[in-house]
């Protein structure tokens, strides 16, 4: 049975009640202070160009804070004496306990003490985020939404603040199409919640930030090498330095090769190959990236390009045939600028340009005979787009902080076609152009030494479909180790030419008349420091999706288009403990209840697990040399397209990881999936699968030398 909208106590009184009731006690409240008074604040510290953070990457260090009581609330003996900051909820820097948002951070030094080796492994780890895979594409849910056939549209993705997702579909890449190395990366910003009142479409569920290394970080050349299960081969050879004249530099270059399953077992395939897909799951991808600041200048820029063969026989296509594959670039080159005045103006302007490329090789049997020869059909994608975007800074008055920006954004190619190549038919040829023109206002005031109010607009003006407008709103209340957050914001997401114009030689149908879809949340979060060295985040929400953009069947003629048809109303609670001790042990527990619901069917959504708990654990076992890693996560059953039910599965990983055992060299191993738990996640619209299966065990192992 539906859970009734007064169902959970927190919302008896209705969003806006609640809001009123909450705010009324944050500012009457009378708690004690643990802070330093306004006047005894520290001197802003100088920061870095690129993103606005300290130059040390100290977590102490803040260029852009407040002077607010709660830096030094913490005990000088606790591990969170130095609250983290983090970047991309506000566009500069901040303390977590500030942010007007609910956020995760995951630095480097986990990154290799866990043995996460892709992106997707990293999200997959992080409280209340999960991620499916259908041996193609990886995909990130969040809250409990992640609707199959969706490309990851609603999560906006940044590296180093530049925006990721394409112009064509849209696509948040997390698997190993993503144009990301995860040993060049810092730390990850995950932060929840609407945010296109700073950042505009895809920023409906959150914004993850991946912030990369320095030249500093490595000076000198690294080089690694990995080797893995099904004959799965990694290198990389990286340099970095900062030089004498300020100047500072990182390049890095990877490539990897995989020859995937040799053999992948299908039942709904029995009468071809008796479902055995043979040799059709290779992988292989090379990245390059690199990063020169001088001064208040910084040019960065990427490239990434990854083949991957396509066993499942997805969109109707033949199976057992190893022509079915897909190929991804990416290529991104931002140039910014930074500089902070004497008159606390922090002034950011940046000019960008990227390019996507997709291309898709389908084997069709038109003739329904199951002989070859088949024919083969080929989808192409290419969109190429520039931008700019303004942002200043400014504090005024010692507790007010405005920041006003604008971004305008050029999407001169948006070309699809669809076409058999032998014989050749051309299905689609989709020349398109589209442009859009925004600009934002945020205002941070510092209503009391303990009470903050964060609060701004964002208009964003397309050429296809006009405008929208978002707002966001926080009061932040933190008294020494407790902090009390009262959030609110709306996002969208405009429909993409994917969704709208693509049409294929037997699957797809157009719909132009697609309209945005939008979010509404309110949200409730305590963030609470337990002794000196275990922090607790407890997480309320309820979303409110109107005119969701959805993959829906025709039944008249069994194709597949986009539509605005359902509303989604959810209801979540998140909860962590994370701690870390002097023995070196550290380490993350959550839990998240999530529960929703289409307003159309009185239904739970597909693929929205209700349950997720999460265990994290690093135990030193040489100290500061040799560490073991362990990682178990839990996700319960799910609703799949065809109405069925997917198990619910237990992931145990473990690793290893020894560093300056040998000076110079660091070696890792990892372990995923310890007890060959059998699992799988869900098909999409595409798929004749209902439930896709997983690997079972599996390893790898890594060396790595610094010269």
């Amino acid at each position: 049975m539906r859970t009734s909208r007064l169902g959970f106590v927190p919302w008896l009184l209705g969003p806006m009640g609640r809001m009123v009731l909450a705010t009324t006690l944050l500012i009457t409240g009378e708690l004690p202070s643990y802070g330093t008074p306004l006047a005894e604040a520290p001197p802003p510290a100088q920061t870095d160009s690129t993103l606005d953070l300290p130059l040390d990457l100290s977590p102490s260090d803040n260029s852009t804070d407040k002077p607010s009581s709660s830096k030094a609330s913490i005990s000088e003996n606790s591990f969170f004496d130095e609250i983290p900051s983090v970047y991309g909820a506000a566009k500069y820097d901040q303390k977590l306990n500030e942010a007007p948002a609910a956020v995760t951070l995951i630095t480097a030094e986990q990154i290799r003490k866990y043995g996460y080796r892709t992106f997707s492994q990293i999200l997959d780890n992080v409280p209340g985020l999960f991620t499916t895979n259908d041996r193609n594409y990886g995909y990130l849910g969040i809250r409990g939404f992640n609707r199959p056939g969706d490309y990851n549209t609603r999560v906006l993705i940044l590296i180093d603040n530049h925006r990721m997702n394409d112009a064509v579909y849209d696509q948040g890449a997390i698997g190993t199409e993503a144009p990301i190395d995860v040993d060049v990366i810092d730390r990850v910003e995950i932060i929840k919640g609407p945010a296109s009142s700073l950042y505009g479409t895809n920023a409906f569920f959150g914004v993850i930030n991946v912030i990369t290394k320095r030249g500093r970080d490595l000076k000198g050349v690294e080089a690694s090498g990995e080797a893995s299960s099904f004959n799965t081969y990694l290198g990389r050879l990286s340099y970095g330095n900062k030089f004498s004249n300020g100047m500072e530099v990182l390049l890095s270059g990877s490539y990897s090769g995989s020859e995937g399953h040799r053999e992948l077992f299908y039942p709904e395939f029995s009468s071809t190959n008796n479902g055995i897909a043979k040799d059709a799951d290779k992988d292989n991808f090379y990245y390059y990236t690199g990063k020169l600041t001088y001064g208040d200048f910084t040019l960065t820029g990427g490239y990434k390009w990854r083949k991957k063969q396509v066993p499942t026989a997805a969109f109707g296509t033949v199976f057992n045939d190893n022509r079915h594959n897909t190929v991804d670039e990416r290529t991104y080159v931002d140039f910014s600028y930074q500089h902070e005045f004497a008159n606390q103006l922090n002034l950011k302007a940046r000019l960008y340009y990227d390019r996507y490329y997709y291309r898709g090789q389908y084997p069709y049997d038109y003739a329904g005979t199951g002989l070859p020869p088949f024919t083969l059909n080929q989808d192409s994608t290419q969109t190429d787009w520039w931008g700019a975007e303004l942002t200043a800074t400014k504090r005024l008055f010692d507790r007010h902080k405005i920041t006003v920006g604008t971004e305008y954004r050029d999407q001169f190619r948006q070309y699809q076609a669809n076409r058999d190549v032998e014989p050749p038919a051309t299905y689609l040829e989709d020349k398109r152009d589209s442009s859009f023109i925004a600009g934002y206002l945020q205002h941070e005031w510092a209503i009391t030494d303990h009470v903050t109010l964060n609060a701004g607009f964002r208009h964003d003006h397309y050429s296809t479909f006009g405008g929208t407008t978002n707002p966001r709103v926080g009061l932040i209340s933190t008294w020494g180790k407790t902090t009390v957050k009262l959030l609110y914001g709306s996002a969208f997401r405009a429909p993409n030419s994917f969704e709208k114009f693509y049409v294929g030689s037997a699957d797809f149908k157009t719909n132009p008349n697609l309209k945005p879809e939008k979010i509404r949340t309110y949200e409730l979060i305590l963030e609470q420091y337990l002794g000196n060295h275990i922090r607790g985040l407890a997480s309320l929400y309820q979303y409110d999706i109107t005119g969701l953009i959805t993959q829906t069947t025709d039944l008249a003629d069994g194709r597949l288009f986009f539509n605005n048809t359902e509303d989604i109303t959810a209801r979540g609670m998140e909860l962590t403990l994370e701690g870390k001790w002097p023995t070196g042990i550290e380490g993350r527990v959550s839990y998240a209840l999530q529960s929703n619901h289409s307003e159309r069917t009185e239904r739970l959504i597909t693929n929205s697990p209700q349950h997720l708990v999460k265990t994290n654990v690093i135990v030193p076992i040489i100290a500061d040399k040799l560490f073991a890693g362990f990682e178990g996560r839990y996700t319960s059953s799910r609703l799949t397209l065809a109405g069925n039910s997917a198990s619910p599965f237990y992931i145990l990983n473990v690793s290893l990881f020894s560093q300056q055992l040998v000076k110079g060299w660091e070696l890792s191993a990892h372990i995923n999936n310890l007890v060959n738990q059998k699992y799988g996640y869900l098909g999409s619209g595409e798929h004749l699968q209902d439930i896709i299966n997983q690997d079972g065990r599996t390893f790898w192992v890594k060396l790595k030398y610094r010269f």
